[in-house]
C-alpha cells in the first residue's frame, strides 16, 4: 500500500520540524516547504521519504509549481498542515503597514492558497485534514502585536470558514492555538531566567497535531488550544 503524504509549510527549527519527524514516524511521506531550501538540506537527508521544496507561501505561482510536483513525485497530500508565520512587533503607530500586508498575505492568504490548491483532491476521496498552526494572537490583539495578531485573527476566522464549508464534505479542518513561548534556542536566550515548565515544546505540539489529523470523524475538534500547565491565562 503507498504511504500517505502530508504538507507542511513553513518548516523550521522548531514545530516545522517536529512536525515532519512526527508524520515521518507515523509512517507518511512529508513535504517540506520553506522559503529557504538550504536550511531543509539536513532534515530531508535525517527523514527517509521526505523532501524539501522551496517555497514562499504567499505567492500561489509558487504554492501551485510546488503542488504540482509534490503531486507527481509523491501524490495527493491527505494532511496539509499550514505552519509557516509571518510576524512583527509593535504598536499601530510604530508598524510599516506594509510588514502587516506582508504578514497577512504569509498568514491568512497563504492559507487560503494552500487550501484551495489541495481541498479538491480530499473531497474526492471524501477525507483528508488541513491544520493551521495559530496563537494566542489569534484571539487577542496587544498593543505592541498590531503587526501581526490582526493577521492571525484573519487566519483563524479563515479556517473556520474553511471548515464549515469542507467537514460535510468528509475533510477534516482545525486551528491549533499555541498558547505559548515554544522551545527554541532563540527563545531560551530571549527568557533565560524561566524554567523548563514555561516552555512548551515542538514535539508536544507535533504529537497534538498529529491526534487532530486522526481524530475520528464523529468527534472532530475545531478550536484547539495548547498551553503548558503552568502558563497563566
Amino acid at each position: 500500500m503507498t504511504a500517505p503524504v502530508c504538507l507542511i509549510s513553513g518548516v523550521g527549527p522548531g514545530t516545522g520540524s517536529a512536525l515532519a519527524r512526527r508524520f515521518t514516524e507515523g509512517g507518511y511521506r512529508v513535504a517540506l516547504l520553506a522559503r529557504s531550501e538550504a536550511r531543509l538540506a539536513a532534515l530531508e537527508k535525517e527523514l527517509p521519504g521526505a523532501k524539501a521544496y522551496r517555497c514562499d507561501v504567499s505567492d500561489p505561482a509558487q504554492i501551485e509549481a510546488v503542488a504540482s510536483t509534490v503531486e507527481r513525485e509523491f501524490g495527493h497530500p491527505g494532511v496539509v498542515v499550514h505552519n509557516a508565520v509571518g510576524g512583527a512587533f509593535g504598536t499601530f503607530r510604530e508598524i510599516d503597514p506594509q510588514i502587516l500586508n506582508r504578514n497577512f498575505q504569509v498568514n491568512a492568504m497563504g492559507l487560503l492558497y494552500l487550501a484551495r490548491r489541495f481541498a479538491a483532491a480530499m473531497i474526492d476521496s471524501g477525507k483528508g485534514a488541513i491544520i493551521a498552526t495559530g496563537n494566542t494572537s489569534a484571539l487577542r490583539g496587544k498593543p505592541g502585536f498590531a503587526g501581526f495578531a490582526p493577521t492571525k485573527a484573519a487566519q483563524r476566522i479563515l479556517a473556520e470558514s474553511i471548515a464549515r464549508d469542507l467537514g460535510p464534505k468528509g475533510v477534516h479542518v482545525a486551528y491549533v492555538v499555541v498558547d505559548a513561548v515554544i522551545d527554541l534556542e532563540w527563545t531560551r536566550k530571549r527568557w533565560p531566567d524561566r524554567p523548563d515548565d514555561f516552555f512548551i515544546k515542538p514535539a508536544a505540539i507535533a504529537d497534538e497535531i498529529w491526534h487532530v489529523a486522526h481524530q475520528h470523524r464523529s468527534a472532530w475538534s475545531f478550536n484547539v488550544e495548547l498551553r503548558p500547565f503552568g502558563e497563566s491565562w
